[in-house]
């Protein structure tokens, strides 16, 4: 029976949001917590950009000495071999490569510079750049996928296969697509290439988990397992993407949904990533953020609050509880406390790894690795960040490639 994955596109789709932004080590921690939360892959970033490099070299590193669990890292490049070429020797064995596909883009982005035959051309030959460099799997992306007919996503879907490629990602760019729209597509894609069709929705229109969802019962509907692009807290250009936890828990709770997710999720975990999320992002989560705002099992009406004392089922679809603690962390705390940072010393750091009964792999790393990740963000370290900070040090020093931690003496970390 055909499974529903998640790929989220947080590093990538996320971190290009307008007035906003994320440290490389910040990058890193969402790695960490879709991991934790065990979605399948977590597409990491820009491969082929120079300041991107010591990032994802940090994340493969990481990724080895099995910091990400089963999460599988990879890369975006744009649909040209170029990309890949200077991408391959970072490690990555995953990629998605995105070139634009509907003739709107093709008039008024490429203005004449590529036409549909040269689209396949470049697109081909990257998908061919990354099979010789050992990619595993390789995504091609429709951009604009939601604007392009239907002959010519089937003649670029059936060249991509041809070429290697493992799957193809519908992008609904502008965000304009419509759930029975959308399932009526992929099923036809999908079963007419015999592969998946990943979704890549934005809330356009408020609809980009609706969107998901239905795009990937049309993956089903054709035989073909189903890949759901998404970002944490529902973040990404404009008015955003299909949000990560919401996405889940359609699949979870929906009536009337009858889908298999592939993938062993745990979320006992999205309460703390949500608010990291947030917090490291410097967006503020709504009230009304499905099942993590401060609204979300809040009850005040009588009848509502009376039924929710008897029973909270009365009110509520599932049980907040499993969505885990919400983070009680070491820099929070009111009142006298001794933080450890950019300008902390030796006895900062000893008193606050102590206080979290953190045990530090390699004290001198992790000491600077602390003030230099304080540095980098800006912002006070959370629990998360100290522990993975004093379990990886040597891995998370390949983020500061000036800064030449301790070899041994054949050489390796």
């Amino acid at each position: 029976m055909p499974n529903v994955h998640f790929l989220d596109v947080t590093n990538r789709d996320g971190v290009q949001t307008a007035r906003t932004g994320l440290s490389k080590f910040g990058k890193t921690m969402v790695n960490f917590y879709l991991a934790k939360l065990g979605v399948a892959q977590s597409e990491i970033g820009f491969p082929f950009l120079f300041h991107e490099a010591p990032y994802v070299k940090a994340q493969v590193a990481l990724a080895e000495a099995g910091a990400f669990g089963k999460l599988r890292l990879s890369g975006w490049c744009r649909g040209v071999p170029q990309d890949v070429e200077k991408a391959s020797p970072l490690g990555l064995k995953h990629y998605n490569l995105s070139i634009s596909t509907s003739d709107y883009m093709i008039q008024n982005k490429f203005r004449g510079r590529l036409d549909r035959g040269a689209i396949i051309s470049e697109m081909t030959a990257a998908v061919r750049a990354a099979k010789d460099a050992g990619a595993l799997t390789v995504g091609v992306n429709a951009e604009d996928g939601s604007r392009t007919d239907d002959a010519f996503l089937l003649e670029f879907a059936l060249a991509a296969k041809e070429a290697g490629a493992d799957r193809v990602r519908y992008c609904d760019t502008i965000g304009g697509d419509t759930p029975d729209r959308i399932r009526e597509r992929f099923s036809k894609l999908a079963s007419a290439i015999a592969m998946p069709v990943e979704t890549h929705c934005h809330n356009d229109l408020g609809m980009a988990v609706a969107n998901s969802v239905s795009g990937a019962l049309g993956d089903l509907d054709a035989g073909q397992d189903a890949w759901i692009n998404t970002c944490v807290n529902g973040i990404g250009e404009r008015s955003g993407n299909a949000d990560l936890l919401s996405t889940i828990l359609a699949f979870r709770h929906g009536f009337g949904l009858d889908a298999e997710i592939g993938d062993p999720l745990d979320l006992s975990w999205a309460r703390r990533f949500a608010l990291w999320a947030s917090y490291a992002f410097g967006q503020p989560l709504p009230y009304n953020q499905v099942g993590v705002g401060r609204n979300a099992f809040a009850h005040e009406s009588g009848i509502h609050a009376d039924g929710a004392l008897k029973d909270h089922g009365n009110y509520e679809l599932y049980d907040e509880a499993t969505l885990g603690p919400f983070p009680e962390d070491w820099h929070a705390r009111a009142g006298r406390v001794v933080l450890t940072g950019e300008y902390g010393g030796k006895a900062g750091f000893r008193h606050v790894m102590d206080g979290l009964g953190v045990e530090v792999a390699d004290e001198e790393t992790a000491f600077r690795l602390v003030q230099l990740c304080n540095a980098m963000t800006g912002r006070p370290l959370t629990d998360d960040e100290l522990r993975l900070i004093a379990t990886y040090p040597r891995e998370l020093s390949l983020l500061f490639p000036e800064y030449e931690p301790p070899y041994n003496t054949d050489g390796r970390l």
